[in-house]
């Protein structure tokens, strides 16, 4: 090797090897003080787009379960209202019940007819102020049916039998029905959804077997459960407000008639980290107040006998309305509390995921960090004496 005195060329390489290992040297003392191994983009490109999109759906996650949690919160209050209602109710039976029977007077249906609306009254103020967060609950929440008769003109004819409507999740479109007599079927789609279903054998009044024919007095649930729609068919009975039904429902009676669901307020939960609607969750509460269109209950009374008899086969339907509100209402909580488990079960893999890109291997970064401090120490030391091999030109000049 040349000895030369203007470049000291062993000085040069060893130096830029110490600058190599001083700067790998920074890099373990900033990964095992900060945890990561990923400090900035320069330190893994490709892992940082990854692990970046990891933590933003983590964090949507996690605010997604609280999401649920609260819409929980927000049904239990639905619920725990709507179990008062169902008590009052009842009670309301009772009345109508004593008062359909000739062991009282007139007088004492008056008695009776004060309580009884009062307890209307109570239904109606219930309904009102039942809220979540200044939102109220019971006097429709989410999609609900239009019973505008010129829109959903399955609810207009006295014939179909239609005397209460709900949904559940079912999505704001103009349904229509395909109805045809004799095969105990009803098909319900809005052209994108289409479900069928089978009523199953009817009764008529004489109890001999009727195709097609709700029984007089009596009434079956046509559930779409797949729309999330339910309907209330009732067999012949007086008409009453809003629920007309005075022949009642026979197979083929709402072929080609529409139910229109319109895009309500509130009653959609965010239970996914992204757009869309399987990362949403959509409830519905009907109108629930005594005045309202699924119970119906403001022109009852028990006033006299034959009203109050009436008004037996009336509360029993409100009755199993709310009861099916109730059964909606528990469904959707039993489906939040699924719900949250597996976001919180996502979270924990993807966190895991996620450190395995993004968080340093601390027995790997020491191993390294003694490694580099070794080399750096041993580089200083060659370095000096790198410098010294220029003087050995001293010694030719003796």
């Amino acid at each position: 090797m040349p000895l030369r005195v203007n470049t000291n060329i062993p000085s040069v390489n060893v130096r830029r090897i110490l600058n190599i290992n001083n700067r790998d040297l920074s890099t373990r003392i900033e990964r095992l003080s900060s945890g990561l191994r990923i400090n900035r983009a320069a330190d893994d490109a490709a892992g940082l787009s990854v692990s970046e999109g990891m933590r933003g759906e983590v964090s949507g996650l996690s605010q997604a379960v609280k999401n649920a949690e609260q819409a929980t919160n927000l049904i239990q209050t639905a619920e725990g209202a709507l179990n008062e209602v169902n008590a009052i109710l009842i009670r309301m039976r009772e009345l109508a019940v004593q008062s359909s029977s000739s062991t009282i007077n007139n007088s004492n249906r008056e008695s009776l007819n004060a309580e009884y609306t009062q307890l209307i009254n109570e239904i109606d103020r219930i309904g009102t102020v039942t809220s979540y967060n200044n939102q109220v609950l019971l006097t429709g929440f989410g999609n609900t049916v239009s019973t505008d008769p010129g829109v959903s003109t399955s609810l207009a004819s006295p014939t179909t039998g239609v005397v209460a409507t709900q949904v559940s999740g079912a999505t704001a479109a103009t349904y229509r029905f395909i109805d045809t007599g004799s095969d105990n079927e009803i098909t319900l789609g809005n052209g994108v959804a289409t479900q069928t279903i089978s009523l199953g054998p009817a009764l008529d009044a004489d109890g001999a077997a009727s195709s097609g024919v709700v029984a007089t007095g009596s009434s079956i649930i046509a559930n779409f459960d797949r729309i999330g729609v339910q309907l209330t068919l009732a067999g012949s009975r007086n008409a009453e407000g809003i629920n007309p039904a005075t022949d009642g429902y026979r197979d083929g009676d709402l072929d080609g008639l529409d139910l229109v669901v319109d895009s309500g307020t509130g009653g959609q939960f965010q239970v996914g980290p992204r757009d869309g609607a399987v990362h949403r969750i959509e409830i519905n509460i009907s109108d629930m107040r005594a005045s309202g269109v699924v119970l119906n209950l403001g022109s009852t009374t028990v006033a006299d006998q034959p009203t109050a008899q009436t008004s037996i086969s009336t509360l029993d339907l409100a009755i199993q309305s709310v009861a099916q509100q109730r059964g909606d209402l528990g469904a959707f909580q039993n489906r939040l509390a699924f719900n949250v488990r597996a976001n919180e079960n996502a979270i924990e893999n993807i966190t895991a995921s996620e450190s395995s890109i993004r968080d340093a291997d601390i027995a790997k970064e020491v191993s390294a960090f003694t490694r580099s401090q070794i080399l750096v120490q041993s580089g200083a030391a060659l370095l000096a004496q790198a410098n010294v091999l220029p003087q050995n030109a001293l010694s030719l000049l003796g």
